[in-house]
């Protein structure tokens, strides 16, 4: 288990910069297994994602501005994602700027967690495939 990746991966899927590719890109460099370092920086992302998700489900838009400090902007921007999108917008969760507020606000929405689990997955693993793809 890479734990340094999967970390990494953790980090900078929460509301804490952080960038977990270049990480992932060092380790295939290395000689890593593409597979097995896809799913460990997936899965330290999509815990992330769901730490960020619990925060939005279990605290109130005070509390969000006052201690998670994320700008009206970005919050806005990702209320209009889930007005325009639906669920389905977390399948983009994995974007810079957008990508933790979409997990806020989809905590703040109730969004189901199994569904939320389902399409933040299917969006990271795809960015991970891609990346690890495109440098191979």
């Amino acid at each position: 288990m890479d734990w340094p990746l999967f970390f990494s991966a953790l980090i900078s899927a929460t509301l804490f910069p952080g960038g977990s590719e270049a990480l992932l890109l060092y380790r295939l460099n290395e000689g890593g297994a593409a597979l097995s370092l896809v799913l460990i920086a997936t899965a330290g992302n999509v815990l992330g994602s769901l730490i960020t998700y619990a925060m939005g489900r279990l605290g109130n838009e005070a509390l969000h501005r006052r201690w998670v400090r994320i700008s009206e902007e970005s919050v806005n921007r990702a209320e209009s994602w889930f007005a325009r999108f639906g669920r389905p917008a977390l399948l983009f969760a994995w974007l810079p700027i957008v990508g933790d507020p979409l997990c806020l606000v989809a905590g703040l929405l109730r969004c189901n967690i199994g569904l939320f689990l389902l399409l933040v997955s299917i969006g990271k693993l795809a960015r991970y495939t891609l990346l690890a793809w495109a440098f191979l």
